[in-house]
């Protein structure tokens, strides 16, 4: 378990999509908002990025729907830091429906989306990567753990 906060949300009306379930972009929002809880949990702030101009950009991404999610569903969403450098971090989030929006995911739940994620450090005045400050920098590194099993996969050639 990791010791970021999880991110959670409910599933709105206006999310469903024409096959009567949650639209792909709105995985993607969520994820976004998971991004934007570990960036508070690690220092990378709105305070921080207002005093010094710089965040945290995404740069790849890799999704993965698994299962529908009906309106009104409860989300959880875990943050796992998988390792960070200089000016890049590697990091996933799993989503998860749960009973009530407070509860945790049960310990065997499959998730019902995940993504993984590698963003840089940008300098927003020069618009170049930048060094993560030390303490956000150790705070990631404090919170790396092991890569799930379906992290580092590409999406398959079509043959």
């Amino acid at each position: 378990m990791t010791a970021l906060p999880l991110f959670r949300s409910t599933v709105r009306t206006e999310w469903i999509d024409y096959n009567g379930h949650m639209s792909e972009a709105f995985y993607v929002l969520v994820f976004g908002h998971a991004t934007d809880e570990m960036m508070d949990g690690t220092g990378l702030d709105s305070a921080y990025r207002e005093s010094t101009g710089c965040s945290l950009y995404t740069v790849e991404s890799h999704v993965r729907f698994l299962r529908e999610v009906p309106v009104g569903s409860h989300l959880a969403v875990r943050t796992r830091v998988l390792g960070a450098a200089a000016r890049k971090v590697r990091f996933t989030h799993e989503m998860y429906v749960v009973p009530a929006p407070e509860s945790e995911p049960a310990p065997d739940a499959v998730p019902v989306a995940t993504a993984e994620l590698l963003g840089v450090h940008v300098d927003g005045g020069t618009g170049r990567a930048a060094g993560f400050p030390d303490a956000v920098r150790r705070r990631l590194t404090e919170l790396t753990e092991p890569a799930p099993d379906w992290a580092g996969r590409s999406i398959p050639a079509v043959a």
